[in-house]
Formats: structure tokens, sequence, C-alpha cells
């Protein structure tokens, strides 16, 4: 009879563990409550990315959702509205969701990454509650019909790394609290209606490499600070208001690779370090620039891309082109340059667009120099 009831009470102990164990595995009833609050303000009819949404456990087969292994709690949303997946390659088509991104998501409180990428049609603001997620590490929204304003605390997010907001409707200007994302290390602004100036102190951002502001409405000066950040790789901050000169600064950065300027208001004249820098793509084209191109071309100088044109250049082609190392794609038309165009490298493989439209330019590819 001890025997039987021995057997009976370690099933029992068994069972109960098993139970406890299963329980733990499972997503907090919580985090389920919250997703399907965040799926309910959504429309996705054609892939069907929602359609796994069932069922007790959120952890496991709830398509874009993922949890951590230990603590069970939601971790991450991936839903791209773009993509090579199976669930898209049978639908044949790109995704489209409606609605907008409901505040339940900030229950999610263990969030280290929100990727709600592509899908076109998601409108709204994106909810102020998420600059109260500590863990998040990726905030990626792009290309959606986000309106409204970005967070005026998203500062208090120190872990984010990678911030894109690119292509959607924001509005109001980038927030003085950004600079305080000291983990940051992408932030991709690009195509909004963002207004207002660049934060002057945005170079207490150490870590980020690439500052992506494209086509938006900012207007102010370009800060210097920024050329205090020695990982800055890309820069590109062109189809805005900007006014003032280009700080010389930046043609001492040590890894900056595109510096793209191209369309806003700047003026003064180019500095000449950045014709001898680490710059390979520069695009300084439809401003309101003057002065002559810097003569301070040397073997250090490889540029992909050098878009002058559209400006108010005079004088020469400086002779020390010809010393620069590679020259892909050239562009000084639409200036007031004058004189005789160099031959050799790299005006051997140019046309006559690259030099259209100026005072005086003469030799190949243009009509010959009179004598």
């Amino acid at each position: 009879m001890d025997t039987k009831k021995s057997v009976v009470i370690l099933l029992s102990n068994v069972f109960v563990l098993l139970l406890a164990a299963t329980v733990v595995q499972s997503c907090l009833p919580s985090d389920r409550a919250a997703l399907l609050e965040f799926r309910a303000k959504l429309n996705e009819p054609y892939i069907g990315v929602f359609n796994t949404w069932k069922g007790q456990d959120c952890c496991n087969g709830w398509y874009g959702v993922s949890c951590d292994p230990n603590t069970h709690r939601v971790a991450g949303i991936t839903l791209r509205g773009e993509s090579e997946e199976p669930i898209f390659q049978k639908a044949k088509r790109s995704g489209l969701m409606t609605g907008s991104i409901s505040p339940s998501i900030c229950k999610l409180t263990r969030l280290s990454g929100i990727i709600i990428a592509d899908w076109k049609g998601i409108s709204g603001g994106i909810p102020s509650c998420i600059e109260n997620l500590p863990f998040l590490r990726h905030l990626d929204l792009v290309g959606n019909k986000i309106s409204g304003v970005i967070p005026a605390n998203i500062g208090k997010l120190l872990r984010l790394k990678v911030l894109n907001l690119a292509d959607n409707h924001l509005y109001g200007v980038i927030p003085p609290s950004i600079t305080r994302l000291v983990s940051l290390s992408h932030l991709d602004l690009r195509n909004n209606n963002i207004s207002g100036v660049i934060p002057r102190d945005i170079g207490r951002l150490k870590m980020v490499s690439r500052v992506l502001l494209s086509g938006n409405k900012i207007s102010g000066q370009i800060p210097e600070s920024l050329t205090r950040i020695y990982r800055l790789a890309d820069l590109e901050l062109s189809m805005n208001r900007i006014t003032g000169p280009i700080p010389g600064s930046f043609g001492k950065m040590s890894v900056l690779a595109t510096f793209n300027l191209g369309g806003n208001l700047i003026s003064g004249e180019i500095p000449g370090s950045l014709m001898a820098s680490s710059i390979s793509n520069l695009n300084l084209s439809g401003n309101l620039i003057t002065g002559r191109i810097p003569n301070t071309f040397g073997p250090r100088s490889y540029f992909t891309v050098l878009d002058l044109a559209n400006n108010r250049l005079q004088g020469p082609i400086p002779t020390s082109i010809a010393a620069a190392s590679f020259i892909g794609h050239l562009d000084v038309s639409h200036n007031h340059l004058c004189g005789k165009i160099p031959t050799g490298s790299p005006f051997d493989h140019l046309d006559a667009t690259s030099f259209a439209y100026n005072t005086c330019l003469c030799g190949k590819p243009l009509g010959n120099c009179k004598k």
C-alpha cells in the first residue's frame, strides 16, 4: 500500500513539474494579450502574416514574433512587407498593410527589436510610450505612411543602436534628446517632412556610422560637431534647406566616405581639404557655392563620384586633378568655369554633359579652344 502511495505521489510530482515547465515555456498571457491588441489595429489581407497568431503560446509559431529563451518574454516583432520568405513567395507579391501602430506595443516591456517595415500603408503616429521600452535596440518603421512627430523623449532609449524612420510622413523637428542615444550606430530619417535644425551637439553620438537626413525641410547650418564623430562613414544631408559654409574639418575625418550635400542653399567656398580626404562620394551639386575648385588633388584623391554641378564656381579646372588616383563620375556643369579642360585621365572617359553650361570651358569633349 505504501509503495502504491509513493508511486502516486511520485507521478503527481512529475505531472506538476511538467505542467510548471509547460507554463514557464509559454509566453506570458499579458504579452499574448498585448500582441493581439497590436494586431487588432492592423489589416493585412494579401500575405497572411497574422494567420499564425493563434493558440496560447505566442512564442511558438507566431510569424514575426521572437521570445527570450530564458524569460519567455516577447523580445522582438519583425514584420517586413518586402521579403523573400516562403509566405511571400507563395503570395507572389509584396505586402500592403493598413491601420496604425497600437500603443499596446508598449506593454511588451522586454522588447529589444521592433521592425514594421515597407508595408506602404500603415499610418497614424509613433506611440510616444515607445520611449519607455528600456531594452529597445532596434526601431525600424521605414516605408510606411506614419505621420506626426518623433517622440520628444526618444533619447531615453539608451540601448538603441538602429533608428530607421525613413520614407514616411513625419514632421516636426529632430528632438534634441536624440543626442543622448550614445549607443546609436545608424540614424535614418530620410524622405519625411522634418524641419528645424540639426541639433548642434549631434557630435555626442560617438558610435554612429551613418547619419542619413536627405529629403526633408531641415534648415540652419551644418553642425561642426559632426566632424568629431570618428566612426562616421556616411553623411547624407541632400535635398534640404541647409545654409552656411562647409566646415573644413570634414576633410580631416578618417573614415568619412560619402558626403552628400546636394540640393541645399550652402554658400562659401569648397574647403581644399575635401579634395584630398577619405571621401570617395562627394556631392555638392545644386547649391550656392562660389570661388574656385580647390587645386589640392593628390594621390589620396579617390572619387567614385565628384559632383560639383549647378553652383557658382569660377576659374579653371585645377591642374592637380590629374594627380588623383581615380575619378569615376565627374560633373562640373552649370557653373561659371573657364579655360581648357585637362587631358588624360579621368577626362578621357567623360562626355560633354559633364562640362556643359559653363562660361568658357573648351577642349575635348567640348569644342576646340580659340587660339
